[in-house]
């Protein structure tokens, strides 16, 4: 993601999952933004990855800070 306008298609397309309340997006401009989505409930990890990829991106693992 490069701009505001990527971090409000990503966060649309997420929001429109049932369950989820929030999704908030650190955007890194070059780099891999981390995304948080908040849910009232367990949400399957191929509604949120199929959000992304309708959104024109995709999900990279999340790397431990250990």
């Amino acid at each position: 993601m490069t701009c505001g306008h990527c971090v409000q298609h990503v966060t649309t397309e997420l929001q429109a999952i049932p369950g989820v309340t929030d999704v908030a997006i650190d955007l890194v401009v070059g780099g891999s933004s981390q995304v948080r989505v908040t849910s009232d409930a367990a949400l399957p990890d191929e509604a949120v990855s199929a959000a992304v990829d309708e959104a024109g991106y995709a999900l990279t693992p999340r790397r431990s800070l250990l």
